[in-house]
């Protein structure tokens, strides 16, 4: 018998927390809300749950420090909550492991639907390939290791990826020498379109350069098609 969805909210706002774990048991997802690192740890010691909404702005350790605790030590999905319009501060949750992240003031609606897509994302990602085998993809030297993420460099060097950074690199080698656009591109990376004026996957694109050791005056792999978007250039071996 599957439990229902269970859903830990880390925001010192009690107010918040009370309301959203209201307004997500009408939508079936039991919801547990704490106001620091030190109250999430114990919670999540007592019942793992299946997504953890974490607001950015805590006191003592904040969610970027705790973000970066939770995809050390497992794999549950984590949606930011963010009152920070700058991209780089998007980017930066995405690049330390947060699967999303929803900007305050939202609508629980939006929350409730991106929680539904984590985990159906966080679930495909969990299925294990047939026959158990490990997939690599190669492209102009360098190997990509589907199962367990690790890109390593034509010297043989494993490069670490984020979550965001492995989604977007699986999107342009699903599609190789093709211009894809910003949106097609957040939508890979936060599993949700995007804004037609999120400039955050600008970021997203250059950190992945640098994880490519990809030259940004002259990049060969990730090149920018100006007024359109980004292109993969590259030869593709599975």
């Amino acid at each position: 018998m599957h439990h229902p969805t269970r859903a830990l909210i880390v925001d010192d706002d009690k107010e918040i927390c009370t309301l959203l774990c209201t307004y997500l048991a009408d939508f079936g997802i039991e919801a547990r809300g704490v106001h620091d690192g030190a109250a999430m740890r114990r919670a999540l010691a007592e019942q793992a749950p299946d997504v953890i909404i974490l607001d950015l702005m805590l006191p003592g350790e904040d969610g970027l420090t705790l973000c970066r605790h939770l995809r050390a030590t497992g794999n549950i999905p984590v949606i930011m909550l963010t009152a920070r319009g700058e991209p780089a501060d998007r980017v930066v949750g995405l690049e330390l492991g947060a699967d999303d992240y929803v900007v305050k003031p939202f609508d629980p609606r939006e929350l409730v639907a991106r929680i539904h897509t984590v985990l159906r994302r966080a679930r495909g990602d969990r299925a294990a390939p047939a026959g158990g085998e490990s997939e690599r993809i190669s492209f102009e030297g360098w190997t990509l290791d589907v199962n367990t993420r690790e890109l390593t460099t034509p010297r043989k060097m494993v490069v670490p990826l984020s979550n965001a950074e492995f989604r977007l690199l699986w999107t342009f080698i699903e599609r190789p020498r093709r211009v894809l656009n910003r949106d097609q591109l957040m939508d890979a990376a936060r599993g949700q379109a995007s804004n037609a004026y999120d400039r955050s996957i600008d970021l997203l694109v250059s950190r992945l350069r640098q994880k490519l050791d990809d030259d940004p005056r002259d990049p060969r792999l990730l090149k920018t098609i100006r007024g359109e978007g980004y292109l993969f250039d590259a030869r593709i071996t599975r």
